[in-house]
């Protein structure tokens, strides 16, 4: 096992070295793929995912999917370091993607290489190497799901210090068209489409649903865009918002926009319904295993890829949340090893 941790931090330096951001992935999943054949254990390319099945499969035994991606955000501009350098410094490997989520990919890489020639599992193993993650892409998780035949339960890798993620927010994107009507500025006269925006975006403020969820709280409904008019003098006869909502499992996307079309004046168009809330059970073995390796469970306000998964799906993995998407993005080198472990014991145990 210490070799492969080894291995994996290396394939992790090569990964952050490779500039992956989504749908660019082209690279990385070769070499992810190299990983893999280098121990001689065959891949399947599905575009830019990645796809390992474990020796010996057993028509009888539950099948596990193992799903981390290789994609990564542009670096923001704060960055003091080359974001595509990989640079340890006091235990801390630094570049971009190195917590979100390469530690947690190759952390699962090196568990199911581990795993590879295992017979007595109790689960049939699949790695997914996904693309297109951070855009929740038609090209990653939900064009290669239906490749794969029956999938029972899932591991997602995302940076959560290894803690148990076993509910995950949903997120729903809605257009807002506040519609007025135009007008000349100086005289008393058109409908300001503005002001009608501000009605609505104070009800979305200050509303809240009915139901609570105990893991992942209320819904969050947070007005991040805002566009209108054309020149100062004019009564704009349209503004345009964009609301950023994150559902709980007490609503299905549909039910909150629907409540919302009764509720605003402005014209409403979700961009998706797709990405609902997920959930594992918490008698699930794999929750059962990670309780009894003293695990935190928890609800993740943040998206992966388990949203575009129809089975349980527990989020889990090296590295913290708070980390992604910053400048000078690291993880700890011994985050990793840690992650190997909890994963192999993880799996094992369960």
């Amino acid at each position: 096992m210490q070799e492969l941790i080894t291995e994996a931090i290396q394939l992790l330096k090569q990964l952050i070295s490779t500039p992956s951001f989504s749908r660019e992935e082209a690279v990385t999943a070769d070499l992810l793929a190299a990983f893999f054949h280098q121990k001689n254990m065959p891949t399947e390319r599905m575009g830019n995912n990645v796809v390992a099945r474990a020796k010996h499969w057993h028509s009888d035994r539950p099948t596990l999917l193992l799903c981390s991606h290789h994609d990564t955000v542009r670096p923001v501009a704060g960055w003091q370091r080359d974001p595509f350098q990989p640079t340890v410094e006091d235990g801390k490997l630094y570049g971009l993607g190195s917590n979100d989520a390469g530690a947690s990919l190759v952390s699962l890489a090196a568990v199911f290489a581990h795993f590879y020639e295992e017979k007595n599992l109790r689960w049939n193993l699949i790695f997914l190497g996904a693309a297109e993650e951070e855009i929740s892409g038609n090209q990653g998780v939900a064009m290669v799901l239906p490749q794969l035949g029956p999938i029972d339960c899932g591991i997602v890798g995302e940076p959560t210090g290894m803690q148990m993620a076993v509910a995950q927010k949903g997120l729903l994107v809605v257009d807002a068209t506040a519609h007025g009507k135009a007008g000349h500025a100086a005289r008393t006269e058109g409908e300001n489409a503005i002001y009608t925006a501000f009605q609505d975006i104070e009800f979305l403020r200050s509303f809240q649903f009915e139901k609570t969820s105990d893991l992942l709280g209320p819904v969050k409904m947070t007005v991040t865009q805002i566009e209108a008019g054309t020149q100062h003098n004019v009564v704009p006869d349209a503004c345009r918002f964009v609301v950023d909502i994150r559902t709980n499992e007490c609503y299905s996307n549909e039910e909150v926009f629907a409540i919302l079309q009764t509720k605003l004046r402005s014209e409403l168009k979700a961009r998706s319904f797709r990405l609902n809330s997920s959930s594992i059970p918490l008698d699930h073995p794999l929750v059962q295993q990670g309780k009894a390796l003293g695990l935190r469970s928890f609800g993740s306000p943040t998206l992966s890829d388990s949203a575009l998964m129809p089975f349980p799906v527990l989020k889990i993995g090296p590295g913290e949340s708070e980390r992604s998407h910053t400048a000078d993005e690291f993880v700890y080198l011994r985050e990793i090893e840690e992650g190997i472990d909890v994963y192999e014991r993880l799996i094992k145990g369960s």
